[in-house]
């Protein structure tokens, strides 16, 4: 089972994480976790860097410390990040091949190989999950990708039946409640209520603009070289005949 998923210390630092609350995952006071949690912690910690814009910081952080599955698939995920994708590639690869059954290398090595192009492989190697939350919001985001809505609904409402009300299931159900349309556009409002650039995607699809104006500015707020709060940015200012030249 996901120890992610599990209810307790690393809950709270799980959950900032999906809903790109990444300083604060980076400045969480993980001292404390338990020997089980400490290095899942960590990695999320790693990512959340990343995400930031500091892989090198990352790299740096991990050198030497390739034995270790999870760290090795950070240092992968890490080197794609900064555009050293033959090498990362090369690398992902080769843990999927020695360390599938590691949640980690799948959730990371998963996320890579489809950034890269390889949904196909990234699939196979996500489907060997054992409980783990975060591989089946990243099957039904690989499955939304290629347009397979089905079978992206087919899996949130699998896991439903086992993961209950978890904020990466909700937040599953919500991507492809956006892609099915109609109703389904507010109950993704609802859900994407601690989200901004989410919640603006979904405001935008109810036709209501100037929320969706609001949740976008409070993500840039929070992070000015936010590239989905921007790009999502341009979009409203197009929708709303608005000049997007600051924006460019």
């Amino acid at each position: 089972m996901d120890p992610l998923y599990a209810e307790g210390e690393i809950l709270t630092i799980h959950n900032a994480f999906h809903q790109g609350q990444y300083q604060k995952v980076i400045d969480f006071d993980t001292s404390s976790f338990s020997a089980e949690n400490a290095l899942p912690a960590r990695v999320l910690q790693l990512r959340a860097q990343i995400a930031s814009g500091q892989a090198e910081d990352v790299l740096a952080d991990i050198e030497g410390e390739d034995e270790v599955p999870d760290l090795a698939a950070v240092k992968a995920l890490a080197l794609y990040s900064i555009g050293n994708t033959t090498e990362a590639v090369k690398e992902t690869e080769y843990l999927a091949t020695t360390s599938s059954d590691n949640m980690a290398v799948q959730i990371l090595a998963g996320t890579l190989l489809q950034a890269a192009g390889k949904g196909e492989e990234a699939l196979a190697l996500l489907t060997k999950h054992s409980g783990s939350l975060e591989a089946v919001a990243l099957i039904v985001q690989i499955h939304l990708q290629q347009n397979r809505t089905d079978l992206a609904l087919k899996e949130v409402q699998a896991a439903r039946k086992w993961a209950q009300d978890s904020l990466l299931v909700n937040i599953a159900e919500s991507w492809v409640g956006l892609r099915l349309g109609g109703e389904k556009y507010q109950q993704a409002f609802y859900e994407f209520e601690e989200m901004p650039v989410c919640q603006a995607v979904a405001e935008i699809h109810l036709g209501r603009l100037p929320e969706a104006e609001a949740a976008l500015q409070q993500a840039i707020q929070r992070d000015s070289s936010d590239v989905e709060a921007i790009s999502n940015s341009i979009v409203l200012n197009v929708l709303s005949a608005k000049d997007t030249t600051e924006l460019v």
